[in-house]
């Protein structure tokens, strides 16, 4: 383009720049400039409109100012610039796949601006983007697109939820997805939904089901998207909260020192005012009630007929043609909505058997899967046979010692979940491998041994089980719970509570007993007027405290006048006692019967008060730090058996006792030394590693740094000087240092 046509270009630029300038700050005066500009755009449009891809250069820069001009000002001007968002719409709807890059941006980035001056409305906005997302062959402007869409969304439920505008974009994405089913268009489903639920924009059951209708796609690529939401979408949530959290840190004692030291500028004032809006903000981010955010596994509707669905559709179609990557990432989802929710798919099993083999590619994800696929209510036959091809496959002494301790380490996990699956004969022989002499065999095997002492004792040989489990077995307090049965539910810890408050109610008895004693005794002194000789309060108190007590009577040297002692009262079987009263007194261990009636009173004819609920917690943490410090029993059947519910069992847990029990070569022992180290381009004293991380904060250096670096002609008379200085003058320059370093330097920071 020629020289004079390009600074002609640019001065109607600069022209329009300043004719928008003009009527923002006079709408009024300058209302006929503006009519006459918009006269000039309809023209332009219109050509547009006729032949967009003939249209030459000088006519596209005209066009994108003018369009630039009107959306700017289209708010000041309602009843003239009505029709312009309609233009923009019919344009970039028309006409996106042959209109310039950068004019086709600003039409973007107008309808936009529109929405932020409230001249169009959020679902007006998005319903125009959202076609020309899915259809457009230009990859800058899907990119560009899918950006507006995430921000407008954001925006719109910025201070509160959008329900409306939700409910409709959630509704178009749905059905995207399940309009067709083989076509790759909803994978813009999944991409909008996976970073709203990201961003917590979005965080109820309706963005949930459209990734379940995009897991029970066709396409491989839409049905890879959405799996990958239910496996990893609530650990970035997680993250980017974190992120968030970090990004928001302001140093106050920083900007607050820095603004001491450094000269007072207005700049500087406003950046610690705006660290302390930031702290604000913080100390109420902290303050407000937590969100609840429900996994996206436990919103899902019907997740038995989900789980079942894709089970036949991915895994047991033989006509699917999914890579094994991906057909591993659908069993994981599957077999976590499995453990999860405790459903039934029996066939599951049936189809581990063909993968259950050392040469199998990938074989630990499998054998996780199957871990994640087990709970209790799992029947024992189902389990057992793929127990036996494991230790059949896997577990040998001709086996490689990785593969036999992924082997012992699976039927752990496996068993840890349904300690039924096991019988006697195979326990004794897999608990048998920690005479191994591979250190992870015998990792696994100890493991395995250790969880079966926990949960099913019986099926181990007596020298086996150990000193705890024998003596519970014994005693009667380990007993196995049968295939189906449940642990009662209730309030944890309630039992603590109950047992606190009978003793305060205890406690208090006993004081108002000794006050009212205390009382009998005082009267009784005042009333006798005569002294026989001996102190009589001493055996009153005695009498008396036999009798409240109920325990035993402390026998003195008149025993001979008084009679035998009396025993420890005891209930009779028949007749009536005297001493029955007593009894429950002396009686230190309660009936579990009556204690967990106690525990249920409580719960059921009670209501806990704020204070009773900080008890509660109290109580709870001193039982769990009773439990680390070893005072009760260390591990709980439990927590065993639900270990790696909400998480998942991964390859690596399957692979860890083979990992640990590995000598490492030297390469990994340099590369784990290394590791949280910062890496040195070259070789660096820590001092001076030191100096460059200050640096790159930002800090200042010291004096006595400085005075290093300073040249030696600029020292030499102070060193000369402090050299012929006398006594008395050093005396005095000590006293002058003293005294200014207590006032706070030469800033008198001190007073």
């Amino acid at each position: 383009m020629p020289k004079r046509k390009v600074a002609a270009l640019e001065k109607v630029e600069a022209d329009l720049v300043s004719l928008q300038y003009k009527i923002r700050r006079d709408p009024r005066s300058y209302a006929q400039e503006f009519y006459d500009q918009w006269l000039a755009y309809d023209a332009q449009r219109q050509i547009f409109v006729s032949s967009p891809a003939t249209a030459s250069s000088e006519d596209v820069k005209k066009f994108h100012d003018l369009v630039d001009l009107v959306a700017h000002v289209a708010n000041l001007y309602p009843e003239i610039t009505a029709p312009f968002p309609d233009h923009l719409k019919e344009l970039l709807n028309q006409h996106h796949a042959v209109l310039d890059k950068e004019l086709r941006e600003k039409i973007v980035g107008s309808l936009v601006l529109l929405k932020r001056k409230d001249v169009i409305d959020s679902t007006s906005l998005l319903t125009t983007l959202f076609p020309i997302l899915i259809n457009t062959p230009s990859k800058t402007l899907r990119s560009l697109l899918y950006t507006k869409i995430i921000s407008d969304l954001r925006e719109a439920n910025n201070k509160t939820t959008n329900h409306k505008l939700n409910r409709t974009i959630q509704t178009v994405l749905h059905n995207l997805v399940t309009s067709d089913r083989t076509s790759t268009k909803g994978m813009w489903a999944c991409r909008i939904t996976r970073e709203l639920w990201r961003r917590q924009v979005w965080n109820d059951a309706r963005p949930v089901d459209v990734m379940k209708e995009a897991c029970l796609s066709d396409n491989e690529k839409v049905v890879v998207g959405g799996v990958r939401f239910f496996l990893g979408g609530d650990k970035e949530r997680e993250e980017a909260l974190e992120d968030d959290a970090s990004d928001d840190d302001v140093d106050l004692k920083k900007v607050k020192h820095q603004g001491t030291i450094n000269k007072k500028t207005k700049k500087r004032s406003k950046q610690y005012e705006k660290a302390i809006e930031k702290i604000k903000k913080q100390e109420k981010k902290k303050h407000a009630p937590h969100p609840l955010n429900f996994s996206a596994l436990h919103l899902i509707h019907d997740p038995q007929g989900f789980a079942e669905k894709l089970f036949q559709k991915h895994l047991q179609n033989t006509k699917n043609k999914f890579s094994l990557e991906n057909k591993l990432l659908v069993l994981q989802l599957v077999t976590r909505l499995v453990g999860l929710h405790k459903l039934t798919i029996i066939s599951l099993y049936s189809w581990f058997v063909k993968y259950l083999s050392p040469k199998q590619a990938n074989v630990t994800s499998f054998l996780a899967s199957l871990a994640q696929a087990t709970h209790n209510l799992v029947p024992p036959d189902a389990i057992e046979p793929l127990i036996v091809k494991i230790a059949n496959e896997f577990v040998s002494e001709a086996s490689a010692v990785e593969v036999c301790a992924a082997g012992i380490n699976s039927i752990r996990e496996v068993a840890m979940r349904q300690p039924l699956c096991m019988n006697e004969t195979l326990l004794q022989d897999l608990v048998m491998y920690q005479k191994s002499k591979d250190k992870g065999v015998v990792m696994a095997a100890k493991g395995l041994q250790s969880l079966y002492r926990e949960v099913y004792p019986e099926l181990l040989q007596k020298k086996f089980r150990g000193k705890q489990a024998t003596m519970g077995l014994r005693s009667g307090e380990i007993k196995l719970r049968r295939f189906g049965e449940e642990e009662e539910g209730g309030i944890e810890g309630l039992e603590l509570l109950a047992r606190y408050k009978e003793e305060q109610k205890k406690k208090k008895a006993a004081e108002e007993a000794e006050e009212d004693e205390n009382g009998e005794k005082k009267a009784k002194k005042d009333d006798d007027e005569e002294d026989d000789g001996f102190n009589s309060d001493e055996w009153e108190i005695g009498s008396t405290d036999s009798e409240s007590s109920g325990g035993w009577i402390d026998v003195s040297s008149d025993e001979e006048d008084d009679g035998p002692a009396k025993k420890k009262a005891r209930k009779s079987k028949g007749g009536d006692d005297d001493d029955d009263d007593e009894a429950p007194d002396l009686v230190e261990k309660e009936d579990p019967a009556a204690e967990a009636e106690r525990i249920t009173k409580l719960a059921t004819t009670t209501i806990l008060t704020p204070a009773d609920l900080a008890k509660l917690q109290e109580l709870r943490r001193e039982a769990k730090l009773d439990k680390m410090l070893g005072t009760t029993q260390s591990k709980r059947k439990k927590e065993l058996i639900e270990k790696h519910i909400e998480d998942g069992v991964t390859a690596e847990d399957i692979e860890l006792p083979a990992m640990l029990g590995k000598k490492s070569t030297k390469e990994e022992r340099v590369a784990l030394a290394r590791d949280g180290k910062p890496g040195r381009e070259e070789h660096k004293s820590t001092q001076a590693i030191r100096k460059s991380k200050k640096e790159a904060e930002g800090k200042s250096t010291t004096n006595k740094e400085k005075a290093r670096k300073k040249n030696f002609l600029m020292t030499i008379g102070k060193a000369r000087a402090k050299n012929k200085r006398s006594l008395v003058e050093t005396k005095k320059a000590l006293t002058n240092h003293i005294a200014k370093s207590k006032q706070g330097g030469r800033r008198r920071n001190g007073v």
